[in-house]
């Protein structure tokens, strides 16, 4: 690196991108795992290399497939509806009646889970059904909350173009709202998928019969296997930036034209 961008990473309100930026995250990166290596050999928290031992052991291991596949499961299918329930909400709410039930959704961000368990638990069948139903109440108003802040940003001169091509409100909402959100939609996807995938370890600790990653969490932590807890939240880390990365290149698949505006 010159001097030239080694001042420019300590000046504020620079931009820095392209193989300088991946340089400095690797760069802060390794230094921050060479100090808790050296600090950490005698301290309660693992260090690093204890870590990456216990993370190759659970990966290799018999029943780590199986609990993988028990939370991703249980992720996609809680995404799933949650998606699918959000975008009806957010869509009915530019119809009057339904607005105050719209509202009322995305104040239930408030709510803890913790004291709906008993009521969740009586109206659901099993603990398969406990923990998706947990988990779509958890994910929903943020979905809509996203969602409804996107319709609030669209410009009146959208509607005022469709009303000067004579379309009726029922066009305008599919051409302006539904169509000509569909990549921001995504986005929003993307983003609240990070609250789904940090709600499922504390979901599968409901009901640990169908396994999970939250249940090997808490497993560990009930034994205080340090090195193995660790490893497993590293695990669910870098799973989470792979789906990450995944969605945001899917995007780009799907609305080529987001990455044209982005570069621009």
């Amino acid at each position: 690196m010159s001097m030239d961008i080694i001042k420019s990473v300590f000046r504020p309100l620079t931009q820095i991108k392209g193989r300088t930026s991946i340089t400095l995250v690797v760069v802060e990166a390794l230094a921050a795992l060479l100090a808790w290596e050296i600090f950490g050999q005698h301290g309660l928290i693992p260090t690093p290399s204890k870590i990456m031992v216990a993370v190759g052991r659970i990966v290799t291991s018999a029943y780590f497939t199986d609990n993988l596949f028990s939370s991703l499961s249980l992720t996609l299918s809680g995404m799933g509806i949650s998606i699918v329930l959000a975008l009806v909400v957010s869509y009915l709410s530019l119809i009057p009646v339904f607005a105050p039930v719209t509202r009322f959704i995305v104040k239930c961000r408030y709510l803890t889970l913790t004291g709906l368990i008993f009521l969740f638990t009586l109206l659901t069948q099993d603990g398969h059904q406990l923990k998706l139903s947990l988990l779509i109440f958890g994910i929903v108003p943020f979905f809509v909350t996203s969602l409804l802040s996107i319709i609030d940003g669209i410009n009146t001169q959208e509607y005022d173009l469709c009303k000067t091509l004579r379309m009726n409100n029922w066009q305008t909402l599919l051409e302006v709202v539904i169509v000509g959100r569909l990549d921001q939609v995504f986005e929003v996807m993307r983003q609240n998928f990070a609250i789904a995938w940090m709600m499922i370890t504390m979901v599968e600790g409901l009901s640990m019969s169908e396994g999970g990653l939250g249940t090997m969490l808490i497993k560990s932590n009930k034994y205080i296997d340090l090195s193995t807890v660790f490893a497993i939240l590293v695990i669910i880390f870098g799973l989470g930036i792979f789906f990450d990365y995944l969605l945001k290149q899917m995007r780009y698949w799907l609305f080529p034209y987001t990455k044209i505006e982005k570069r621009s």
